[in-house]
């Protein structure tokens, strides 16, 4: 039995580590239009398929349907891919799409970075598809408007050009051996951001690599209330993941359990992460399944309408 669970861990840890690299992907200036799907109503079309080749959100009443990993997202409104403190990142993927209380936090955060660091403001990777559910490739959530990715480096000063919103790169915070972050790029700027956005009422959860908690528990001062927000998981070393809590006029969206009490910062809440299965997964004796891909049929009801919708 322990040898499967170490299994198991190993292919999880590999599986997070290619959708953290997926994330990394350079984008393209003139991204080709995906061909048309030879059977889109076959019951075994991947609902990423059918989603990820939508342009446009629908023209309805905002709506986030169902849970952050299965559902999908109506009425999305769009992130200006230029404002006074964020730029958007990989805008060739179309994934600046979310809730107007997703819009609004983003707007809030980016104006209160510029007071809290020495970041001019914020480079904001994906948020969600034009009408969510799942993506062709990268994420298992940011399905319904409520997540969003911000990248560790800080945005330039000046205005970055099409081709660099594609191309540059975020910075990896995270050690080489995974045990800590690299004292050569973290700075307690990246701790004051991270912790303006926790400090957020709006925001459910963030997720950060491990080695970013242990260092955010180590870095944190005086008020660490807001570190209970911040859990380890698999990747995310060059970004941070912000999840705000569902819309309380949104009856349809499935809200996460709550946050676990306490900090998560002592010895054992972050042992797992740390272990050698999660670090230094074992050779797979049979080469990883991959997970069978969501169809429409297991995401809402709703969700079959919206993607016809207008």
């Amino acid at each position: 039995m322990r040898g499967m669970i170490m299994v198991a861990a190993g292919a999880a840890a590999v599986a997070f580590t290619a959708l953290a690299l997926h994330a990394q992907t350079i984008g393209s200036l003139q991204p080709k239009p995906l061909p048309p799907l030879a059977h889109p109503d076959a019951p075994g079309t991947p609902a990423k398929a059918l989603f990820g080749r939508v342009t446009t959100p629908a023209g309805v009443a905002t709506r986030t349907i169902g849970f952050y990993a299965r559902g999908c997202l109506a009425g999305a409104v769009a992130l200006p891919v230029d404002g006074p403190d964020w730029q958007v990142m990989r805008v060739s993927r179309n994934r600046y799409w979310g809730t107007p209380q997703l819009v609004a936090f983003l707007e809030r955060f980016a104006k209160e970075v510029p007071k809290v660091s020495h970041w001019p403001g914020i480079l904001v990777g994906d948020m969600s598809q034009p009408r969510g559910g799942p993506m062709l490739f990268g994420h298992a959530s940011h399905q319904i408007g409520l997540d969003v990715d911000i990248w560790l480096k800080p945005m330039p000063s000046r205005a970055l050009t099409p081709a660099q919103r594609e191309e540059m790169l975020s910075t990896n915070v995270v050690r080489p051996d995974g045990l800590d972050v690299d004292p050569k790029v973290w700075t307690q700027d990246d701790v004051a951001v991270i912790k303006a956005a926790a400090q957020d009422w709006e925001v459910q959860r963030i997720f950060v690599n491990a080695a970013i908690k242990k260092a955010l528990c180590r870095d944190a001062r005086g008020d660490r209330s807001w570190l209970t927000k911040v859990r380890p998981f698999y990747g995310h070393n060059y970004h941070f993941h912000v999840r705000l809590r569902c819309p309380t006029d949104q009856p349809a969206c499935q809200p996460q359990d709550p946050v676990p009490p306490g900090d998560g910062c002592d010895k054992a809440s972050l042992a797992y992460w740390f272990s050698g299965a999660i670090l230094h997964p074992p050779p797979s004796l049979e080469p990883p399944r991959p997970r069978p891909a969501l169809t429409l049929a297991e995401l809402p009801a709703p969700c079959r309408t919206l993607l016809g919708a207008k």
